[in-house]
């Protein structure tokens, strides 16, 4: 029998989680961790480290209302790195991107189309011509901002709500007001075709079925194309962990999975397909098109296979080998410092990566595994055996625990099993993984 312990403890939304990086010494040049993978089919991201206000519950690499300057100097620096990365990387075809932070658009429109810009001219990519997610927040989802991503092509806006009532907002340290919910989301509405997700978060103190309802139904009434439903966590180095009086608490345990089921049941309603444990697409959503048609026999993207290259202090880029990122931190004075860091770097120093985990072969397996099976489509067993040449039964036997458990049925997580995601992610990461991670220091 399967004993996961706690049905939330952790996100595991990357593999391996960025705690386990660890400097790389000797170096290693980009030119050479990229020769030899298939640039085919590359996944764009750009990190943008910045915001109005750092949320209580926030783990991200962010740095609230810079000194002025910051900004213009980060773009600057971003556009050097973004040079030397084409050049390491000089056949990257990209069918996908998304730009995030923080928050992007902290920028103004200008440094947004500066933006764009330094990330075609150097990339060569044609932002227009892929699908792309941008974030935005509702204190910074102006007219002027969501006019540029939708013209440069962003076919996709996501925006943290959290909680359509300003006391749970609070509590969850937000302090956001309805009111700026409100013109936000209209404001994202009126701005073109794109795509909108909202972001709530339940297992908020004082939250109750019904104030959670209240939120759903909110939200509802924008018909966002998608929805994306995150569990409350309590985190070191957050606000809300500075507050938080130890953990392991029985009873918001089983409050959060109450809420949860409450909410998966009330969209499915709602005509919303689940996706994974988090994300709810609407079914008579169509598909977003680019601004401009693809080609029509291009590739398309899959994250079990297909790398990421990632631009800006904060960001990773995975390829088949190695995943790679600059220095990671949460507390105020060492997010600073990384900054600094970064922006006083010679440009010939972004030739190399500098903090990451190389995946052998029995991760590649169990990061494919992963992806895959946290997916409420599954994961294909055929696909696993032509991509490895081995079976993925044989490979983890911990599958079969998981089916006499419940939680798995074939390949495909069941509908208690998605419920647990949180639990079955972490359970199956490898010893080697989990004993990095637990040698990591927030700071």
């Amino acid at each position: 029998m399967v004993n996961l312990g706690s049905p939330y403890q952790g996100y595991l939304y990357a593999y391996p989680h960025k705690t386990a990086y660890r400097p790389l010494d000797p170096r290693p040049r980009l030119a050479d961790v990229w020769a030899g993978e298939d640039t085919g089919a590359l996944f764009l991201y750009a990190h943008v480290p910045f915001c109005e206000m750092r949320c209580g519950f926030c783990n991200l690499f962010t740095r609230a209302n810079p000194p002025e300057g910051q900004v213009a100097a980060y773009l600057a620096q971003l556009r050097r790195q973004a040079r030397r990365v084409a050049a390491a990387v000089p056949k990257a075809r990209y069918t996908r991107a998304a730009i995030g932070g923080g928050t992007p658009t902290y920028l103004s429109a200008g440094q947004l189309t500066e933006l764009f810009d330094l990330l075609e001219d150097a990339t060569g990519a044609d932002l227009r011509a892929v699908p792309m997610s941008v974030e935005t927040s509702p204190a910074t989802a102006t007219a002027d901002r969501l006019a540029v991503l939708v013209e440069r092509g962003s076919t996709r806006i996501s925006i943290g709500v959290q909680s359509f009532l300003d006391a749970e907002a609070h509590a969850a340290g937000r302090p956001q007001r309805r009111a700026e919910v409100d013109r936000a989301l209209a404001a994202i509405r009126a701005a073109g075709d794109a795509d909108l997700n909202l972001d709530l978060i339940y297992g908020i103190p004082g939250q109750t079925r019904e104030t959670w309802e209240a939120s759903l139904t909110a939200a509802l009434r924008w018909r966002p194309e998608e929805l994306y439903l995150y569990p409350l966590y309590v985190r070191p180095m957050t606000g809300l962990g500075r507050r938080a009086e130890g953990g392991g608490d029985l009873r918001w345990d089983a409050q959060r999975l109450e809420l949860y089921r409450h909410a998966a049941a009330r969209l499915a309603e709602a005509g919303y397909e689940q996706l994974s444990m988090r994300q709810f697409r609407r079914r008579d959503a169509a598909a977003v098109e680019p601004a401009v048609e693809p080609a029509r026999d291009g590739p398309g993207y899959c994250c079990q296979d297909d790398g990421m290259v990632g631009l800006g202090c904060g960001a990773r880029s995975y390829t088949s080998a190695l995943h790679y990122s600059f220095d990671y931190a949460v507390g105020v004075r060492q997010v600073r410092g990384i900054l600094d860091d970064y922006l006083s770097r010679p440009e010939e120093d972004f030739d190399a990566a500098e903090v990451g985990f190389a995946l052998d072969g029995a991760e590649q397996r169990r990061r494919w595994l992963l992806k895959s099976l946290l997916r409420a489509e599954g994961l294909d067993a055929q696909r696993y055996l032509a991509r490895f040449g081995t079976a993925v039964d044989d490979d983890f036997p911990a599958l079969a625990r998981l089916r006499d458990a419940g939680y798995l049925d074939g390949h495909r997580l069941t509908a208690e099993g998605l419920a647990h995601s949180d639990a079955i992610g972490p359970w199956l990461i490898s010893a080697g993984v989990r004993a990095a991670m637990s040698g990591h220091v927030t700071r």
